[in-house]
């Protein structure tokens, strides 16, 4: 039977409210196809603007929706699940960290449900993140797989993956941008530090690493082809790249990814 909404979202917080815009201030999905659902009425009220249909009712959303996104703390799903009253949505998508496709279809009860795993990060928030997505479950459909993709599209670039590199991407695509901040934060003050102003070092910082992220992925050149471009002989950034060297700054990095994946791993457990 043909449902209400195309799209259904349970949980609007960052992320629900992120893939929400998305798809809407895209012109993607007319408002008239989504329907949204949230514990605080106040959160609701706020995203009136977008004329998407809004309730309070988790059961309903997950009824009347072709695709149910699942955009809730994993402390929450066992609340979520209970507030279905039974019911099985057959199309999930998942934006949940930790919770396995598994333990998902196990908490609905199994039946005919097919999930998708969906990990997008915080640049997500202003269309320039990544997406790694599992829809492995909707292989036999390609009108569904194009749809997820395009929903993902709306916020930036879209990688599918396999459910067994779920733990590395949210490791590195979904903490990336925690460690990118430190980064820049480190080369603000050290800006600063040399004579500049916080304003100076943030444009500085900023459009440098923004810049050095576009050439990689614009440029053929390997990494270490674009670094030596940078690095020449007796340059200040040889001395530079010496003392991050000299620091391990390779292996820093590799540890906390590698710590972000044991403890994703852990999560799904």
């Amino acid at each position: 039977m043909k449902k209400k909404f195309k799209l259904g979202i349970i949980g609007c917080g960052l992320m629900g409210e992120c893939v929400l815009r998305g798809v809407v201030l895209s012109d993607f999905l007319a408002p008239k196809k989504i329907v949204v659902s949230d514990i605080s009425v106040e959160k609701l009220d706020s995203i009136g603007e977008l004329n998407v249909f809004t309730c309070e009712s988790d059961k309903y959303v997950a009824e009347n929706s072709e695709f149910l996104v699942f955009a809730v703390k994993p402390r929450d799903f066992t609340r979520v699940v209970k507030s279905l009253g039974g019911f099985v949505p057959e199309k999930v998508i998942s934006l949940m960290e930790g919770i396995s496709k598994n333990t998902i279809k196990n908490s609905l009860g199994v039946g005919a449900v097919k999930v998708a795993r969906c990990i997008p990060n915080l640049p997500c928030t202003i269309g320039s993140g990544v997406t790694g997505v599992d829809m492995v479950d909707f292989n036999g459909n390609t009108d569904d797989t194009e749809f997820i993709s395009k929903v993902f599209d709306c916020l930036g670039t879209v990688v599918s993956i396999s459910d067994s590199k779920i733990d590395a991407v949210t490791a590195l695509g979904g903490s990336g941008p925690a460690y990118a901040f430190m980064f820049l934060d480190a080369l603000i003050d050290a800006g600063v530090k040399q004579g500049l102003s916080k304003g100076e070092a943030k444009i500085f910082a900023a459009q440098t690493v923004m810049g050095a992220a576009e050439l990689v992925l614009r440029d053929e050149k390997e990494i270490p082809e674009l670094l030596m471009q940078v690095c020449g002989s007796g340059s200040a950034s040889v001395e530079g790249v010496k003392s991050l060297e000299a620091d391990d700054f390779r292996g820093t990095v590799g540890r906390a990814v590698e710590a972000g994946a044991r403890r994703a791993k852990e999560l799904s457990e």
